[in-house]
């Protein structure tokens, strides 16, 4: 099966989490965090980088590793590095994408996710109530 490497964003602002509805393909309509494909001898924070920008018109800081997403679709597998980000300029225009929105934890459950980021949502609703409980 061939295996398709992307890196997706986890942009934060205060409590919410940016996410991007897909306008287009066999998944349009979905949810997910943006980004995209990693090109060949790219590095993945490079890919990032460059996806925000081609996406959303959007500088961004990479930020740690938040995850690593291992997926089996029909046609083909999905490696999805996942990585916090920071917008540094723009603002965040959609280039192709439906929609947007930022979700706080416990709006998550509001949008329909893409298939391989279920487990990852369920990941991010527990760090969110392990931070808040930090914050206490």
């Amino acid at each position: 099966m061939k295996t398709v490497r992307v890196v997706a964003a986890l942009i934060k602002r205060g409590e919410k989490i940016f996410a991007t509805q897909r306008g287009y393909g066999e998944f349009q309509g979905f949810w997910e965090f943006p980004g995209g494909k990693i090109e060949a001898g790219e590095a993945p924070a490079d890919a990032l980088r460059r996806e925000i920008q081609e996406e959303l018109d959007t500088e961004i800081a990479v930020g740690k590793k938040a995850a690593l997403v291992e997926y089996d679709y029909p046609a083909f597998h999905l490696s999805m590095e996942c990585y916090w980000a920071e917008v540094l300029t723009g603002k965040l225009t959609l280039r192709e994408h439906m929609a947007a929105r930022w979700l706080s934890r416990e709006e998550l459950d509001d949008v329909s996710w893409l298939p391989a980021d279920l487990d990852l949502i369920e990941q991010l609703k527990r760090d969110m109530d392990m931070n808040s409980k930090e914050q206490l």
